[in-house]
């Protein structure tokens, strides 16, 4: 592990812009419109999360296979892999990078039938029928898209550096702020910013949001100013995570995303070539990087 985030190849290969992002969503935005897309990566998001709370995960591991599931699809189409294949393969990988340790085989399908059936049959209306053997073949494509990238640098140990600088040590103040900015950082994973952005710049949004959200601005304004940072990045953030509160004033999950699932081509998840990997497991190795 790189002893800092500039060090790391999550600085130096996984902080995109935001021209290359779209750029190499061109394929999947012929078919969705922006806010479509938004909205299909925000519910795989919630499937991450449902499914992580299932097994009992730290959300740091959560938070890491929200991103490698978005890594994978910045340089690949939505139809290149099945997000119900890819979505326990993102987590079972997180767990060991995390070292939470390795998740056992039948405890990783058996959560996600249960997790499908109980949370989302609403909109996933079907037999979930990968196994084991599916998560580890996909982890070696994963592995691949991500050139071996695993080690992921979250906002949060930088935001309870703020919050404790912000707050003076003030306890109260702490308790006050932390879990409002903790929650508004979680949220955050449902936006891109995690791959445009540093962590501590997402960290400082969230602590600005926090700081609005709790009557806090004239405390927090002081500080603010006195940061040597980059405050437009800061507030491109922030606006960021704005819109996604804003459009989850009207988002209905059970009317709107089975609409935006059917427009996604299906990927081909099982050839007659069942010895061609990429074809058995969905991926459909025409596609390319964007």
């Amino acid at each position: 592990m790189a002893g800092n985030f500039w060090h790391s190849s999550h600085c130096t290969q996984w902080i995109l812009t935001q021209q290359n992002l779209t750029s190499m969503r061109s394929e999947d935005l012929k078919i969705l419109t922006e806010l479509e897309y938004t909205k299909f990566m925000m519910f795989y998001t919630n499937v991450i999360q449902a499914l992580g709370e299932h097994l009992k995960l730290r959300q740091q591991v959560i938070a890491t296979a929200t991103v490698y599931f978005k890594r994978f699809y910045s340089q690949y189409p939505l139809s290149s892999c099945d997000p119900l294949l890819l979505v326990p393969t993102c987590v079972f990988l997180a767990a060991k990078v995390e070292e939470t340790g390795v998740v056992s085989n039948s405890r990783l399908t058996n959560s996600m039938v249960a997790v499908i059936k109980g949370k989302f049959g609403h909109v996933l209306e079907m037999d979930y029928s990968y196994r084991i053997h599916d998560v580890w073949e996909c982890e070696f494509f994963l592995l691949e898209v991500m050139d071996c990238c695993l080690i992921v640098y979250h906002p949060y140990r930088p935001l309870l550096q703020y919050v404790t600088s912000i707050a003076q040590g003030d306890s109260k103040h702490i308790e006050s702020l932390l879990p409002v900015a903790w929650r508004i950082v979680n949220d955050s994973y449902r936006t891109d910013v995690s791959l445009l952005y540093p962590p501590f710049q997402i960290a400082l949004a969230c602590l600005h949001i926090a700081c609005v959200s709790q009557n806090q601005t004239e405390s927090a304004k002081q500080w603010f100013s006195d940061l040597n940072v980059d405050m437009e990045k800061i507030i491109e953030i922030t606006k960021i995570i704005l819109q996604l509160y804003e459009m989850w004033k009207s988002y209905d999950e059970k009317s709107e995303i089975a609409k935006i699932l059917e427009k996604v081509p299906k990927a081909n998840v099982r050839s007659p070539d069942y010895n061609n990997e990429s074809n058995r497991l969905g991926i459909k190795s025409s596609s390319g990087k964007g």
